[in-house]
């Protein structure tokens, strides 16, 4: 092969590449905001919006539990928990990772759960990981979320 067409072959796959340079540090902002966007939801008990920051086949690995697939699932599980206590969430990512389309997040969580109908008040501290997916335009989706317990 030529050093001509081998420059021009590298040229083009260049020219086709939908993220020819990749903004780490913008995918890394967004990723973050998805994830405070999702900790507000779960401190304003909104399963809806929780659910939304999942992909239609995103897959929740709560402990304790079976998988659950898909955004009504995790509506669901999150409107269990909402139904039944006040909830107070910190948490944040510890280290965010884009490679392509693809990202994790690797996190910690504090979480308080306030009996709607009196009784103890229940803590517990997590960590998890996060991987997400790159939508079409642009912004970050969980494909699947899993955490356990740190007690």
């Amino acid at each position: 092969m030529t050093k001509t067409l081998l420059i021009a072959l590298v040229l083009l796959n260049v020219a086709c590449d939908p993220h020819p340079v990749q903004d780490k540090t913008g995918d890394i902002s967004k990723i973050k905001e998805l994830s405070a966007a999702r900790a507000k939801a779960f401190n304003e008990g909104d399963a809806n919006v929780i659910a939304m920051a999942f992909t239609e086949d995103g897959v929740l690995m709560a402990p304790a539990t079976k998988s659950t697939t898909g955004r009504e699932a995790v509506r669901a599980y999150y409107q269990g928990i909402f139904d039944q206590y006040q909830t107070f969430l910190e948490s944040g990512y510890e280290d965010v990772q884009v490679s392509g389309d693809l990202a994790y997040g690797v996190g910690y969580a504090k979480v308080k759960l306030v009996p709607h109908s009196g009784g103890d008040t229940l803590f517990s501290t997590a960590k998890y990981v996060n991987l997400l997916k790159r939508q079409n335009d642009g912004s970050w989706l969980t494909t699947h979320d899993i955490w356990n317990g740190n007690e």
